[in-house]
């Protein structure tokens, strides 16, 4: 049974834990790149690089291509619901919160993926 994370750290040590990362980070530069925002994460990327590299590409989005940030989470399907619960008050904590959204999608995904194949 799926039961989702509740923090950046636990997903991504769940991910490492179940030797499902590398495919986490194929799904975030497949999804990436079919919304038009080119990201190359290489595989080799640690999860402590890939929450502040991800986190600032969403902050950036955010700040100066919303349109682009609009289709990125329509691409990979992140809940309209839960974005909107969101305090956007605070840009920083506001994307860091997005960020967590999208990698519990892509989570999602390749998780769902791998248990039946």
């Amino acid at each position: 049974m799926f039961i989702a994370p509740l923090s950046t750290d636990l997903l991504l040590s769940e991910a490492e834990a179940s030797n499902l990362y590398l495919k986490l980070i194929t799904q975030i530069n497949k999804d990436f790149n079919f919304a038009n925002e080119a990201i190359d994460f290489p595989l080799s990327t640690s999860p402590d690089e890939l929450k502040i590299q991800l986190h600032e590409k969403i902050y950036r989005l955010i700040n100066n291509k919303f349109a682009s940030y609009l289709n990125l989470l329509y691409i990979i399907d992140v809940s309209e619901e839960q974005i909107r619960k969101l305090d956007g008050s605070d840009l920083v904590l506001l994307s860091e919160e997005v960020m967590f959204l999208i990698l519990k999608r892509e989570w999602i995904k390749v998780w769902f993926r791998n248990q039946y194949q």
